[in-house]
């Protein structure tokens, strides 16, 4: 049996079929999330009857149409539509093709391909060696450059598998992969074409395909964290708890499993071999309850998913099953509340256990599982100071570099860099609250030449294209912030704590930055050491207007109270109110630019019936006494404010979005207000409760 496959990816026509209103076609937003067409390439195919007939089949990641420049002096530029090819007659000669690929927005992308058109048979010059993939198991790379023949144009690579012939074609500089079901030994035929009739081949035979069995990288660098939002077993990233037995002996080594520490060139994983059941025994009992998350992270050549439990002292264990992706890490979070879910209580956690499908099936144990950074985390227990949106200052010196720290003779960006590079100006730095960190580009961002394109403002280039999950970590006390996430940076992407880059694939899990704050903690002045030299970048925060200190304006109608928006003749404060109520008139709320919020009330509010006292001023009530850790959302498009935390609250306590209090422990975690400023020290904000209307007025 022979089945013929040329792979050619450029040749699938996909099709998409839109179902259209009129507000689809409104809708606008697509235009600025667009980005230019990405992997942009060509097959290419020549007649092997010395005419000089080729075929070209272009294609690119989010292409709509393609101009290619035939490179033979022809003027005319060729149209050419997703997974069409097209044919052009050359001279015999070597031609450099042009290929310009746009986007939906007329965004473009080209590259340029080496094309050699001869009627001479093919040679090779070199013997050519097909290669096991150093990170696929079983895949097997046939990889041949110019250099490695003479008058060839592609090649066919014929891979033969279970009396299956599989053909996948290449052009010269390109490599072509194929993925076998087994190792084994095999046979690879490589067949040189060109123009002529003629063709060269290479037969190799008793190639080993070989299957990777064990981890050849690192799991992901876990990432900073404070010491109270984490509860680590085994992660080199965290202090481990002490005294916690891995290997236990439940009886499972008679199952045929077992157990090593595997040392991956100095980091070390856990190692569980033909997998039944695995316990782990803490030295003392645990208290989870606080925190949100356990994480493993799991490498396997052949387990299709792993169960994991949390055994309690007091009332048992209950399993949580994850599904496994082979041959590279799969990073597992499971919700504590998963396990409280069923019923477990997680205040004396005392063991742990991994099985495998086949144990739980019972027909025995099989597959092998390697497992790092295992531990809880919760997200940090109070916003950063860092919390909120970066840029870089748009002034000169926002970005420099030189040989020693203050000294940055290298280079210094000008006002006319802040114009002329306004594409990285633009770029965002996003501290998040929950300590997650992203780098938001747009379509365009400041590339160099070691990204392997054009210097200037272009396509943002993975990873430093703003994909990665990443996370961050503040240490005020040593004035440092680590930036974890392959990919993520903060000022430019180029330098790190060991060097510069020259290769975007090398980009390092983490790069820590010296950090000093100014301006009410809203100017970021950083120092990358990166070997060589010093990198400093100067980081303003984006402040919205609502962040400050505001009170109740001390003047009738500050707070009100009517059944519909606009109506508040059920109940207004008048200037006598101020007076009377001075006591709520002083009161402070509190938006910090990282995101907190406070209610600072000093030693009296007013107080009412509903919280259990006598109406008037009086000593703050539980929770509506400032003690709350609190956060807010101030949404500008949406016009909203939203306070989180359990008695966090604006005007006054007893409103919320479902109803009014008639009981202080019924607190909501949150509410939310509708605000609009009459200007840039005054907020009128609206409280729709349900029975009707709330409104106050606050100034800065």
């Amino acid at each position: 049996m022979k089945a013929l496959k040329y792979i050619l990816s450029i040749l699938i026509l996909i099709t998409t079929f839109w179902t259209c209103t009129k507000d689809d076609f409104s809708n606008t937003d697509f235009i600025s999330s667009a980005v230019a067409p990405a992997n942009v390439s060509a097959l290419f195919k020549i007649t092997q009857d010395n005419t000089g007939l080729v075929s070209i089949a272009p294609s690119a990641d989010g292409a709509v149409s393609f101009d290619v420049n035939y490179g033979d002096g022809t003027t005319d530029l060729a149209k050419v539509s997703p997974g069409k090819i097209i044919t052009h007659n050359y001279e015999e000669g070597n031609y450099t093709v042009n290929i310009a690929a746009f986007g939906l927005t007329g965004l473009k992308t080209e590259t340029t391909h080496d094309l050699v058109v001869s009627f001479n048979p093919p040679e090779f010059i070199t013997d050519i060696v097909p290669e096991n993939d150093r990170a696929l198991s079983k895949q097997v790379n046939v990889t041949i450059l110019p250099d490695d023949v003479k008058w060839a144009a592609l090649f066919d690579v014929y891979y033969v598998e279970d009396g299956v012939e599989t053909i996948v074609t290449g052009n010269i500089g390109d490599k072509v992969s194929y993925t076998y079901a087994n190792p084994g030994i095999v046979d690879i035929k490589i067949v040189l074409k060109g123009g002529a009739i003629e063709t060269d081949e290479i037969l190799v035979e008793g190639f080993e395909v070989t299957e990777i069995l064990a981890p050849i990288t690192s799991a992901p660098t876990p990432p900073a964290r404070d010491a109270v939002d984490v509860i680590s077993l085994y992660s080199a990233g965290y202090s481990d708890l002490a005294g916690v037995n891995f290997n236990p002996d439940w009886g499972q080594i008679w199952q045929g499993s077992g157990y090593a520490e595997f040392d991956l060139n100095g980091d070390k994983m856990l190692q569980y071999t033909v997998l039944s059941y695995q316990g782990i025994v803490l030295n003392q009992n645990i208290d989870v309850s606080t925190m949100e998350f356990l994480h493993l992270d799991v490498w396997t050549a052949d387990a299709p998913g792993v169960e994991t439990s949390l055994i309690s002292a007091t009332n048992g264990e209950k399993p949580i099953w994850s599904t496994l992706t082979k041959d590279e890490w799969t990073s597992i979070d499971i919700p504590i509340k998963d396990f409280t879910d069923q019923g477990l209580t997680v205040a004396d956690i005392k063991e742990m256990k991994f099985v495998s499908d086949t144990w739980i099936a019972g027909t025995g144990a099989s597959g092998t599982v390697f497992i790092d950074n295992l531990y809880f985390y919760k997200a940090p227990s109070a916003p950063s100071i860092l919390t909120g949106t970066w840029k870089l200052a748009p002034e000169a010196g926002a970005l420099a570099v030189g040989p020693e720290l203050g000294n940055y003779s290298w280079w210094t960006s000008d006002a006319q860099a802040v114009i002329d590079r306004a594409c990285i100006f633009d770029d965002e730095y996003v501290f998040n609250s929950n300590g997650s960190f992203s780098n938001v580009l747009g379509t365009d961002t400041w590339v160099e030449g070691w990204q392997g394109v054009s210097e200037g403002c272009g396509t943002p280039v993975a990873p430093h294209d703003g994909t990665v999950s990443a996370s961050f970590h503040y240490d005020e006390a040593t004035g440092k912030i680590t930036i974890t996430g392959k990919g993520a940076y903060l000022g430019i992407p180029k330098p790190y704590n060991g060097g510069e880059l020259s290769n975007p694939a090398d980009a390092p899990g983490s790069i820590t930055y010296d950090v000093t704050l100014s301006d009410n903690n809203n100017t970021m002045n950083l120092v990358l050491p990166y070997g060589s030299g010093f990198w400093a970048f100067k980081l303003v925060r984006n402040v919205p207007p609502i962040v400050g200190t505001w009170k109740l304006a001390p003047e009738a109608g500050a707070l009100a109270v009517g059944p519909e928006l606009g109506n508040y003749s059920w109940w207004t404060s008048d200037a006598q109110a101020v007076i009377d109520r001075a006591c709520i008139f002083d009161d402070e709320y509190v938006f910090n630019s990282n995101g907190s919020f406070s209610n600072v009330l000093g030693t009296d509010t007013w107080v009412e019936g509903w919280q259990g006292v006598s109406e008037g001023c009086g000593t703050p009530v539980a929770p509506h006494d400032g003690s709350a850790i609190a956060t807010y959302t101030y949404n500008e498009t949406a016009g909203t404010i939203t306070v989180t935390g359990t008695g966090a609250y604006l005007g006054i306590p007893k409103p919320y979005n479902g109803g009014e209090l008639s009981n202080p422990a019924d607190a909501p975690g949150s509410i939310t207000y509708d605000v609009t400023f009459s200007d840039s020290n005054t907020m009128n904000l609206v409280l729709p409760y349900g029975g009707g209307f709330w409104a106050f007025k606050l100034v800065k």
